[in-house]
C-alpha cells in the first residue's frame, strides 16, 4: 500500500479543488478557522507535512527538498482524482506552492503564498536547527513557538502541541528542505494568478520577503495584514479568508461585475457600504450564486431574466425589490411599455391587488427616470 500525506477533505466533491498547505511544525489544524468557510464554494483538501499531524514520518528523509514535498502533494492529488487545483500555503507550505507553480504549472490554476518566501535567509540557520533537533528533539524549540509564530499575548495551544508532538527526524528533514530552497531566479516564469499575503509583525518572513515575490511574479497582488505574525490564518483568520475568497472565487468577481452592470454602481456601492460582519456572508452569497452563477448563465438573456424576476417579485409582494429591478429592466433594454406588459400579465396570474401595487411602484421609478432625463 502506497503511503500518502494525511489530509482532510471538506466541501462538495464537485466543487473546484483547493489545496491548503501548512507551516513547519504545524498540522492542518492551522486552517481550522478558514477552511470550513472556504469549503462552501470549494473542495478543500488540507494536508499534513511528513511526521506532522497524521502524516507518516517515513515519507521524508535527510537531505529532503521542497521538490520532494511537492511530489508528495501531487501524489495526494492524484490519489484523490484531482488533476488541476488552486493552492494556498503558509511558510514551508507556501514554498511548496511556489515550486508547484514553477515546475508543474499545468497542475496549478491559481496560487496564494502566505507568510512565506522564495528563500529562507540562507542554509546555515536551517542546517543548525536540523542538527539541534536531531540531537535534542523538539521540546525546547516548541517552548519558543509562540514568539516565532504569533504577536505577543496570542497563542493557539493546539498548534503548539502539534509542534511538540512532531517527529524530530521528519521535522529536521523539512529544515533540510528549507535550507536548500531558493527560487528567486525562477519567479518571473510563474504564470498563474498569484496572491501574496504578509503579516506585518512576522519576524520569520517579514513583508519584504513577500514583496520580493510580488515584484517578480507578473500580475501578482500583495496584501499586508496588520496585527498578524507568521501564522496569519490562525491569528487573523477573517482577514486571510477575505483575501483568499477575493483571489480564488472567480464566481464572486464575475458576479460583482454583472451585479454592477444590471443594478448600477450607485446601488451596489450603497449595499457594500452598509455591509457589516453580520451581513458579509450574505452579500458574498448574493454575488457568488445569484449574480455569479444564475445571472451569468447564457441560456436566458438579461431581458428575459428581468421579466422573470419582476414577475416573481410581484407574486411574493416584494415591491421595494421590484422597484430596484424595474430600474434593472430598463438597463437590460426593456421599454416602459414592455415593463407594463409584464405587470399586466401578473394581474392575471398573481392577482389584481398585487399588480396594482406593482404598477404603482414601477410608475414611481419610471417617473423618476423621466424627470432625470428631462
Amino acid at each position: 500500500m502506497t503511503l500518502v500525506l494525511n489530509h482532510l477533505t471538506e466541501g462538495p466533491a464537485t466543487a473546484p479543488p483547493l489545496l491548503l498547505g501548512p507551516s513547519l511544525g504545524t498540522s492542518y489544524a492551522l486552517w481550522d478557522q478558514v477552511a470550513p468557510e472556504l469549503s462552501i464554494g470549494h473542495r478543500v483538501i488540507r494536508w499534513d507535512l511528513p511526521g506532522h499531524g497524521g502524516s507518516p514520518a517515513e515519507l521524508i528523509g535527510p537531505g529532503a527538498t521542497v521538490g520532494d514535498l511537492a511530489g508528495l502533494v501531487l501524489a495526494l492529488a492524484d490519489s484523490l482524482g484531482v488533476e488541476r487545483f488552486a493552492y494556498a500555503g503558509v511558510s514551508l507550505g507556501g514554498a511548496v506552492g511556489l515550486h508547484l507553480a514553477v515546475h508543474h504549472p499545468e497542475r496549478v490554476s491559481s496560487l496564494a503564498v502566505i507568510c512565506s518566501s522564495a528563500h529562507f535567509n540562507g542554509a546555515k540557520a536551517w542546517e543548525e536547527r536540523a542538527a539541534t533537533v536531531r540531537a535534542e528533539g523538539l521540546a525546547k524549540l516548541a517552548d519558543g513557538a509562540d514568539g516565532r509564530w504569533f504577536t505577543p499575548g496570542f497563542t493557539v495551544p493546539r498548534l503548539v502541541r502539534d509542534h511538540r508532538d512532531a517527529d524530530p527526524g521528519a521535522y529536521a528533514a523539512c529544515c533540510d528542505a528549507l535550507a536548500a530552497f531558493d527560487l528567486r531566479d525562477r519567479l518571473g516564469g510563474i504564470g498563474v494568478p498569484t496572491l501574496l499575503i504578509a503579516g506585518r509583525e512576522d519576524p520569520a518572513t517579514p513583508p519584504a520577503h513577500l514583496r520580493e515575490i510580488a515584484d517578480a511574479v507578473p500580475g501578482s497582488t500583495l496584501t499586508e495584514l496588520p496585527g498578524a505574525s507568521h501564522l496569519a490564518p490562525a491569528e487573523r483568520p477573517e482577514a486571510v479568508l477575505t483575501a483568499l475568497r477575493a483571489h480564488f472565487d472567480g464566481g464572486a468577481r464575475r458576479g460583482m461585475a454583472v451585479r454592477r452592470e444590471v443594478l448600477g454602481d450607485a446601488h451596489v456601492d450603497r449595499a457594500q457600504g452598509r455591509q457589516t460582519p453580520f451581513t458579509a456572508r450574505f452579500q458574498d452569497f448574493i454575488s457568488r450564486y445569484a449574480w455569479g452563477e444564475i445571472w451569468t448563465d447564457e441560456t436566458l438573456s438579461r431581458r428575459e431574466r428581468s421579466m422573470i424576476t419582476m414577475t416573481a417579485l410581484v407574486a411574493h409582494g416584494h415591491y421595494e425589490e421590484l422597484a430596484m429591478h424595474v430600474r434593472a429592466a430598463r438597463r437590460n433594454g426593456l421599454t416602459p411599455d414592455e415593463i407594463g406588459a409584464v405587470l399586466l400579465q401578473t394581474a392575471v396570474y398573481c392577482g389584481v391587488p398585487a399588480a396594482n401595487s406593482a404598477f404603482a411602484a414601477a410608475q414611481r421609478v419610471l417617473a423618476e427616470e423621466d424627470g432625470a432625463t428631462g
